[in-house]
């Protein structure tokens, strides 16, 4: 079985990240999200509106995902490469080469091209219109 693994914070789950999620499913058979949790998301200066246990509810009920972990910091990905047997990671293509030092520990790291017209900045932003 061939296990692939994508991390992020997932927050206004939208169709750039069922793109995203689809995408990377076709790298293998089993893929497992590495969610942000809130506290992490904090130190990122970022800030969720839906918080961890329901941004998890929304992916687990996704067709593509097998499984979510929390993603505590940094620095645990290379333990989860191991911990998870995964054979490929992948990210959007905003992140190009930030992990790739992930090549040496075995695992195949890809970069997918991201949904042009939709993020969730721009989500935020347009709702900010909205308001107005």
């Amino acid at each position: 079985m061939k296990r692939v693994t994508t991390y992020g914070t997932f927050d206004l789950l939208h169709y750039g990240h069922i793109n995203l999620l689809r995408r990377t499913k076709k790298y293998g058979d089993y893929l497992i999200v590495a969610l942000s949790i809130d506290e992490f998301n904090n130190k990122k200066g970022k800030k969720s509106y839906f918080d961890y246990q329901k941004r998890k509810a929304l992916l687990e009920a996704i067709r593509y995902v097998d499984l979510v972990i929390p993603e505590n910091n940094w620095k645990q990905k290379i333990n989860d490469m191991h911990k998870y047997y995964i054979n490929t990671f992948a990210m959007g293509g905003d992140w190009k080469g930030k992990f790739d030092f992930l090549k040496s520990e075995g695992v195949d790291v890809v970069y997918l091209s991201r949904t042009p017209e939709i993020s969730t900045s721009k989500i935020k932003k347009d709702l900010k219109l909205f308001k107005q």
